[in-house]
Formats: structure tokens, C-alpha cells, sequence
């Protein structure tokens, strides 16, 4: 059974899968090609109760402002409720919704049943942030994993944790709204499945030095 990597943006977001050893980016159902650009992370509500999600719910924001949610990211773990059209949405229910625009069309492309995914955050994510990531998981019918810190995650995709020397990586985040810059000391490979309560954390061979 496939596990789906997601990457929930701030702006954008895309997810994948392996198989057969190679990285397969699942399609939105918007466009006909596996290699399509990340779909904007844009949740819009209208009067009429209708939700719109991603490219449509972008192409309609210049005439529904006030139902448009941008930007959702970076509320999550906050507490903040977002209000829309006297309605009150926590931040975890709005990226749920972009998570399940993802599952919705992986399993379409995959033509399997997708229950599980591994979803990537920023490396300065507290507890709160994360939790809430998990919770918005959760919400969209999926079992999280594993919670990923974004550097790490490009990291391993280069194959970093395969090292056998111990080293230090610099790693650039250049997303659409910051940039982030953390450093990774890789010792040993790395492993997952450590389990601390109820979250699981990569083992330190893997760490990242706190700026």
C-alpha cells in the first residue's frame, strides 16, 4: 500500500508517492499530466455553500475576497478561528481540505485507496504547529506517520542519509513567502520509527542545529 508524501505549502502544495523505487508526483485532477506545478493552497467558500479548492478557488478570489482563505499555513496551531460568511473555520479543517483534494487525487491516479502519509513542516514548527498538521491529517481520513521537517526531507531526497563520513549541510528553504536556512548534521544514515508519546521522531543521527 502506498504511502502519500505531502508537501503542504504556504502558497502551493503537491504530493507523491514511491514506486518501484522511483518518486511518481500525483497529477491534479485540474490538469491530464503527472508533471503538473504544485496546486495553489487556496480553500474558497461561496454564498451558496459551495467549496472550492486549489486553481478554481485561485481563478475566483478576485471576485470572492472575503471567501477566499489564503495563506492558511500559517495559522495552523495557532488557535485562531477564520471567519467566513459568519462561519467559523479552525485552520486544521481549512488545510484538511487541501489534504483531501491531494488523497482524492492520488487515489485516482493510483487507483488504490491511500490511508497513510507522511507530511512535511518547517524545521521552526513547535508542537502546537504540529499537532495541528496532524490533526488536519487526521481530518481528511488519513494516518500521519510521520511529521517531517522540510530540510530534512530535501536532504534525505538527495540522499544525504546515505553518508558514510559524518557531516554538516546547509539546507535552503526558498519558498514563496520566506526563507528559511537550517543546518543538518548527518552522522550514520538515518532511521525512523523512535516512538516519544504519541508523535514519532527521527533518531538523532539525523539532527538539526538550532539557529
Amino acid at each position: 500500500m502506498a504511502v502519500l508524501g505531502i508537501d503542504l505549502g504556504t502558497s502551493r502544495s503537491a504530493s507523491a508517492v514511491m514506486i518501484d523505487g522511483s518518486i511518481k508526483l500525483i497529477p491534479s485532477s485540474d490538469e491530464n499530466k503527472v508533471d503538473v506545478k504544485p496546486f495553489p493552497s487556496v480553500v474558497s467558500f461561496l454564498e451558496d455553500g459551495t467549496c472550492l479548492i486549489g486553481k478554481k478557488a485561485l481563478e475566483q478570489s478576485v471576485y470572492n475576497p472575503n471567501g477566499t482563505i489564503f495563506n492558511v499555513k500559517r495559522k495552523m496551531g495557532s488557535g485562531e478561528t477564520i471567519q467566513i460568511f459568519n462561519k467559523s473555520y479552525l485552520p486544521q479543517f481549512i488545510s484538511a481540505l487541501l489534504i483531501m483534494r491531494m488523497k482524492l487525487n492520488a487515489e485516482k491516479f493510483l487507483n488504490e485507496k491511500i490511508t497513510k502519509a507522511v507530511i512535511t513542516v518547517p524545521a521552526y514548527f513547535n508542537d502546537n504547529q504540529r499537532q495541528a498538521t496532524r490533526d488536519a491529517g487526521k481530518i481528511a481520513g488519513l494516518d500521519v506517520i510521520q511529521v517531517l521537517n522540510e530540510p530534512v526531507a530535501a536532504s534525505i531526497a538527495y540522499g544525504v542519509n546515505r553518508l558514510e563520513k559524518p557531516t554538516k549541510i546547509l539546507v535552503f528553504d526558498i519558498g514563496a513567502g520566506t526563507l528559511d536556512v537550517s543546518v543538518l548534521e548527518v552522522d550514520g544514515g538515518l532511521s525512523f520509527g523512535k516512538e516519544s508519546g504519541k508523535s514519532f521522531e527521527v533518531e538523532p543521527v539525523m539532527t538539526e542545529i538550532e539557529n
